[in-house]
């Protein structure tokens, strides 16, 4: 059975965080996503554009945003393109939405200030990148010192540079979750 997740992003993303996150999540054999406001055409800080390739998927709105049809959702970094999608209720309800539904909520870098937006720290353990480290405090997180933090669904990231053992707790998180399911 594939699993779906949706990359959720905007204008002036981190470049690293979606263009890897991508590829691993294609390479694993899942189905992805990736929503933009409006399903436009955007651009990361770096200039690579979404859509990526002739082969990729067109973007999706954030309107058609559903927690049945993802697995997992992962909040990028670059702080302008998380710091605008924080702003859009229906991602922030999507969001909170997964994390209810016990599926996976991931966050890298300057992506969990989407998560602190849609409530979904609270009374978690949580790592933060030191741009956003007072922001995860503040939203009742507790901060530990790591490169990837797992916390039930919720996982978080410090860094970009961590990306790999950030996509591995993803797959083995969306496992451990797909199995208890399948139980």
């Amino acid at each position: 059975m594939s699993q779906s997740a949706v990359i959720v992003t905007g204008q002036g993303f981190q470049d690293h965080d979606v263009v890897f996150t991508y590829y691993r999540l294609l390479e694993e054999g899942w189905h992805v996503d990736i929503a933009t406001k409006n399903g436009d055409a955007t651009t990361g800080k770096y200039g690579v554009p979404l859509p990526m390739d002739k082969t990729a998927r067109p973007l999706i709105a954030y309107e058609d945003l559903s927690v049945d049809l993802y697995d997992a959702v992962i909040l990028t970094g670059g702080h302008e393109a998380p710091d605008r999608v924080r702003q859009v209720r229906g991602v922030l309800d999507f969001v909170a939405g997964m994390a209810e539904a016990g599926k996976v909520v991931a966050g890298l870098c300057h992506g969990p200030w989407i998560m602190v937006s849609a409530g979904v720290l609270r009374n978690r353990k949580a790592c933060a990148y030191i741009g956003l480290r007072d922001d995860v405090v503040n939203a009742g997180a507790e901060v530990v010192e790591s490169d990837v933090i797992v916390d039930g669904n919720i996982i978080t990231c410090s860094y970009y540079g961590y990306m790999g053992a950030f996509m591995r707790a993803v797959f083995e998180t969306a496992q451990k979750i797909a199995e208890k399911d399948s139980a």
